[in-house]
């Protein structure tokens, strides 16, 4: 692994970007930094990121500089081709005859881009939390509560009634959820009665595992994290083999065939200087699972910041993107070591560079209320009111919505305008006549053209 690092006059920067490179190769390393500080004179070194002494040769090195404003224009930029798009909707008769002066509103009801957060047990029955929740977000992953050590804490005692609660509550609002974790391969966070369990014993307790917790939630969750942070830890590889992992997948898989199995971690796109998580190390572990034919369809990246450097996480999006697969940035926070007011301005960096990435599908904050606190970052106080991290999300949300729309036809009886994609409302008035209907802003580069007739009793 070689690791790009940076010196100036007043910082270092100890990892820049990295890549795995191979012997008799090119290799393309991409990252980034923020310099802070002018500086008349910085280094970049590539090294060999365990040490030892090797031989590199660089080529068609690239180092290109933008200012804070040009890096915003072009998310803007992105943002308005991809996550929004044009519509004209055309009014006529019955009889076909465009109506010019018809006048229309349109309000969007639902968005496609899923934004959520962790939720907890402390959501049932806490309607101020429920409320607030629900306002806000359209998607939801359970903190802790299908985790094995909360569902199975004692062997054969298996017990689903909180994470039904919590199911039962994101139904009711029509909120999707993800479904966070079957596996951890962290030991730490198992039953302490798994890591007693060798060969045949665990093998049974797994199969158990999976086939109690999917057949319980066969189609409920749009995702699983099937084997959590398994480029840091490999408790079950460790005891059951090599293939254990892909044992899971393909029982996940064939449990529940509908929803998107993601491989999920931390330090992928919030630094590029664990070596266990590169970007490399990501897809090839990704590559690996393909070439066993497991069906494997999302890219989780939990996102659990300190500083926030958006160069370098773009860059990491842009190479995983090559993969082809659905990008979710899954457990975002910041640090609670950062005061609450940086805490929001980091967050905005981070929340802004996953929306404006062409193929992030979706973002999740790791932000479950607790009245003694939140894991790092909290958005409310006890009472509900936001945080600055709160705010900020509040600020990108109506940001990130298309406002109610107000329009006349033209002479072409039409009236266009660009909205973000999702589901819409919307309401024609012409003479004493009036019709609602509804439709469906997609993904795609042309203009989406709607028409809406109104009869003669409308």
């Amino acid at each position: 692994m070689i690791r790009a690092t940076m010196e100036t006059e007043k910082e270092t920067y100890d990892c820049i970007g990295t890549v795995t490179a191979k012997l008799g190769c090119w290799s393309f390393l991409k990252g980034g930094f923020v310099l802070n500080w002018p500086s008349n004179l910085s280094i970049i070194f590539f090294q060999n990121a365990d040490g030892k002494d090797i031989n590199i040769e660089v080529a068609s090195p690239s180092l290109q500089p933008f200012s804070k404003q040009q890096w915003e224009i072009n998310q803007q930029y992105t943002i308005n081709t991809k996550r929004k798009r044009a519509v004209t909707i055309h009014v006529s008769d019955s009889n076909g005859r465009r109506l010019q002066g018809a006048s229309i509103r349109i309000e969007q009801i639902s968005k496609e881009f899923l934004f959520g957060s962790a939720i907890a047990h402390t959501i049932l029955g806490n309607v101020p939390y429920q409320n607030w929740f629900v306002k806000r977000f359209n998607a939801a992953v359970f903190e802790n509560e299908l985790k094995w050590y909360a569902t199975e804490p004692d062997e054969g005692k298996v017990n689903y009634t909180i994470s039904d609660q919590m199911l039962q509550f994101v139904r009711t609002k029509n909120i999707v959820a993800r479904g966070h974790n079957i596996f951890w391969e962290d030991p730490k966070y198992n039953p302490p009665w798994v890591l007693n369990l060798t060969g045949p014993q665990l093998q049974a307790a797994v199969n158990s595992r999976i086939q109690s917790l999917m057949s319980q939630y066969r189609n409920e969750f749009i995702h699983w994290d099937v084997s959590n942070e398994m480029l840091h830890f490999d408790f079950y590889e460790q005891r059951l083999g090599s293939d254990a992992t892909l044992h899971f997948f393909e029982t996940a898989h064939e449990s529940d065939p509908l929803s998107t199995l993601f491989m999920n971690d931390f330090n992928v796109v919030e630094t590029c200087s664990d070596v266990n998580s590169t970007v490399d190390a990501y897809i090839s572990r990704i590559r690996e699972l393909r070439r066993n034919g497991i069906f494997m369809d999302g890219i989780g990246l939990e996102g659990h910041f300190t500083i926030p450097n958006p160069p370098l996480i773009r860059a990491i999006l842009d190479k995983l993107a090559t993969l082809g697969l659905p990008i979710w940035l899954t457990e975002v926070d910041i640090s609670k070591t950062i005061d609450t007011d940086s805490q929001g301005d980091y967050l905005e960096q981070v929340l802004r560079e996953g929306f404006s990435h062409p193929s992030v599908n979706g973002i999740m904050l790791w932000t479950a209320y607790h009245p003694n606190g939140c894991y790092q970052m909290c958005l409310t106080d006890k009472n509900f009111k936001n945080l600055p991290a709160g705010d900020v999300v509040d600020k990108l949300l109506q940001e990130w919505k298309t406002g109610r729309v107000n329009g006349v036809t033209d002479v072409h009886g039409s009236y266009s305008f660009y909205g973000f994609l999702g589901e819409y409302t919307v309401t024609v008035n012409y003479g004493n006549r009036t019709t609602h209907s509804t439709f469906s802003l997609s993904r795609g580069q042309e203009t989406q053209h709607f028409t809406i007739t109104l009869s003669s009793n409308s």
